[in-house]
C-alpha cells in the first residue's frame, strides 16, 4: 500500500513538473522563406539591436517605467549574439533595418508585415495579470520570424517576464532556421 502511495506521488510530481519548469507558454511560429539565422546573427553579433514597443502590457503602470524595466530583462535573456538591446533608432539609419518589435495585448487579427511596414497596430484589451506579447523580427518591412508568448505577471519586473523572454528568443531567433536550400542546388 505504501509503495502505491509513493508511486503515485512520483507520478504527480513528474506530471507537474513541466508546468514549473516552463514559466511562460508561446504560440504559434512563422518563419519566413527568407528567414536566416546565420544572417541574424552577422547583422547583431557585437551591435545594438533596435526594439520596438507598442502598447502597454501593464495599463497602470507608466509606460516610460513599464519599458525602462522591461531592458533589463531582456537583456539578461537575450540571444547568443553579442547584442544589446536598446530602444533607439540606429543612427545613422542601417540597411537593412533590423528590429524586434513587441505589440503587447495586439488584436487578433494583427498582421505581422504591416507592423514592420510602419502600420500603427491595433489592440485588444489586457487581461489583468497576464503578460501577452506578440513578437515580430522584421528586416526592412517584411516580417523574418513571429510568434506570441505569454506568461502571468504582477508588473515589469516579475522574474517571470525574464524566464518568458528566455524562451521566447530562441524560438524568435531560431538557430535551426536556415536557407541551406537557396544554396544547394541539389535541395531545390
Amino acid at each position: 500500500m505504501r509503495h502505491a502511495r509513493g508511486l503515485a506521488v512520483s507520478l504527480f510530481a513528474l506530471m507537474a513538473s513541466p508546468a514549473v519548469c516552463f514559466a511562460a507558454i508561446i504560440g504559434g511560429t512563422y518563419y519566413a522563406p527568407q528567414y536566416d539565422y546565420r544572417e541574424f546573427f552577422a547583422a547583431t553579433d557585437g551591435r545594438q539591436f533596435q526594439v520596438v514597443l507598442a502598447g502597454n502590457p501593464f495599463p497602470g503602470i507608466d509606460p516610460a517605467v513599464v519599458a525602462r524595466d522591461l531592458l533589463p530583462a531582456m537583456q539578461s535573456a537575450k540571444p547568443r549574439p553579442a547584442l544589446t538591446f536598446t530602444y533607439d533608432k540606429p543612427s545613422p539609419p542601417t540597411r537593412p533595418d533590423y528590429r524586434l518589435v513587441l505589440v503587447f495585448d495586439p488584436a487578433n487579427n494583427l498582421n505581422s508585415d504591416p507592423v514592420c511596414a510602419g502600420v500603427p497596430p491595433r489592440f485588444r484589451p489586457g487581461t489583468p495579470g497576464r503578460f501577452y506579447v506578440y513578437a515580430i523580427y522584421c528586416r526592412n518591412d517584411q516580417a523574418m520570424s513571429q510568434t506570441t508568448a505569454w506568461t502571468d505577471a504582477t508588473g515589469p519586473t516579475d522574474p517571470r517576464i525574464e524566464r518568458l523572454f528566455r524562451e521566447l528568443f530562441p524560438v524568435i531567433f531560431s538557430e535551426q532556421q536556415n536557407r541551406w536550400a537557396l544554396a544547394d542546388p541539389n535541395l531545390r
